[in-house]
């Protein structure tokens, strides 16, 4: 697809257009379609599958819509901020599933991009936007949650190779992944400036996961355990004893996309605010027009009017990223705001179903009831993941707002 400037992105938009609704899968335009909700992470498990996800996503892929941002030289599709909007937006206007989600494009590919080498660049991100390997985050352990730094993984130099040593929690989608960037010690000696950041092959031998179920009857997280797990020497990023300092970067851009369900027409929590409005008439009914009950109606009103401003604010914070070449502490912003939001839906559309909205399953209920009391308490994590509320009001009050340290 040849560039275009800014003057031409109405010709550009056109022609984005005209590819996808060329392109997407036949079998994908049935809202009903039948395919396996992990193709969208892609992975070692799809390599060649002709699932109709995979084929959509090897399609964007070649085309470098998975990362549209990223050099041409990596599987990116080298266009600018303003070129990467319009091919979100003419997904999101066709209804077209997304072709990848993926931490390696989310959190690794941009810190690789920054701190990585050229041999680390050219070995995993082309991967990363293919979709041929998909990544989990190694962070937290059972003993250091919001206090990161006290992380005692072992990364042991053994001459020719690290080897590792401990556990992690809370590791998100580590039963799936075939890669983990991960926070390690190097230096017992001391906190922040002895701790590495480095990648692990999850197939390499004395790796162990473990689903933990969550109390929404889901397992996305698991405990991940390292026993003798011997790593190349060139898995290290950056410098020895100089991972807090990645890390730090890799969380300001977990947290500016873990709201990534903001996007165009999106929401967090399972929906745009739009739909919480259709359902709150669907099951609550309508009075002259409007919805039946006043005091659901105004909160339903305060929802639809924190749902854009918040998209209001991710925009703003996006442009500012743009600006400065990177995502600042503001992201924990978004990252709080979003996890208050998303609690706040999920608790309006549970109110809104009455007894319906308490199905767990069986006869009576239909999926989207009971999905809605399952996504209701899968929101209560919100609020932990990618760094608790707690952690980002303290990094918004002393880094965003300037606040001094409470005497």
């Amino acid at each position: 697809m040849a560039d275009f400037g800014a003057a031409d992105l109405d010709t550009f938009r056109a022609e984005v257009r005209a590819w996808l609704e060329a392109e997407y899968p036949a079998e994908l335009r049935d809202a009903d379609a039948k395919t396996d909700p992990e193709a969208v992470w892609g992975g070692r498990a799809f390599a060649g599958s002709d699932d109709p996800q995979s084929v959509w996503m090897r399609r964007c892929a070649e085309h470098g819509f998975t990362a549209p941002t990223w050099p041409k030289d990596y599987g990116g599709g080298g266009l600018t901020a303003a070129q990467a909007r319009v091919v979100d937006q003419e997904i999101a206007r066709g209804r077209y599933r997304p072709p990848l989600l993926s931490f390696g494009i989310w959190m690794l590919g941009p810190v690789l991009l920054e701190y990585g080498n050229e041999a680390q660049k050219a070995e995993h991100m082309p991967r990363i936007t293919r979709g041929e390997i998909r990544w989990c985050q190694g962070y937290s352990e059972p003993g250091a949650g919001s206090d990161l730094a006290s992380l005692a993984t072992k990364c042991v130099d053994m001459g020719d190779h690290w080897q590792i040593d401990g556990q992690k929690v809370w590791t998100s989608y580590a039963d799936k992944a075939d890669w983990c960037f991960c926070l390690v010690r190097t230096d017992a000696t001391k906190k922040h400036e002895g701790i590495s950041f480095v990648l692990i092959d999850m197939a390499s031998p004395g790796v162990e996961t473990r689903p933990i179920k969550l109390i929404s009857g889901e397992s996305p997280f698991c405990e991940t355990f390292f026993t003798g797990v011997k790593i190349p020497k060139g898995n290290l990023v950056g410098k020895i004893n100089g991972g807090w300092e990645i890390a730090k970067r890799l969380l300001q851009y977990e947290r500016q996309n873990i709201s990534a369900g903001f996007g165009e027409g999106g929401g967090v929590g399972g929906g745009s605010a739009a739909d919480l409005a259709e359902i709150a008439k669907t099951y609550v009914g309508l009075e002259d027009g409007r919805l039946a009950n006043l005091e659901l109606r105004r909160r339903v009103t305060q929802s639809k009017m924190n749902s854009q401003t918040l998209r209001q604010t991710i925009g703003r914070i996006a442009a500012e990223s743009r600006a400065s070449n990177g995502p600042s502490a503001a992201t924990s912003i978004i990252k709080y705001a979003a996890a208050e939001f998303a609690k706040e839906r999920a608790e309006l559309v549970v109110e809104a179903m009455g007894g319906l909205g308490l199905g767990w399953d069986g006869e009576g209920f239909t999926p989207t009831e009971t999905a809605a009391v399952h996504g209701w308490l899968r929101t209560k994590a919100n609020s932990i993941e990618g760094g608790t509320s707690e952690v980002n009001l303290n990094v918004i009050s002393k880094r965003v707002l300037g606040l001094p340290d409470p005497k």
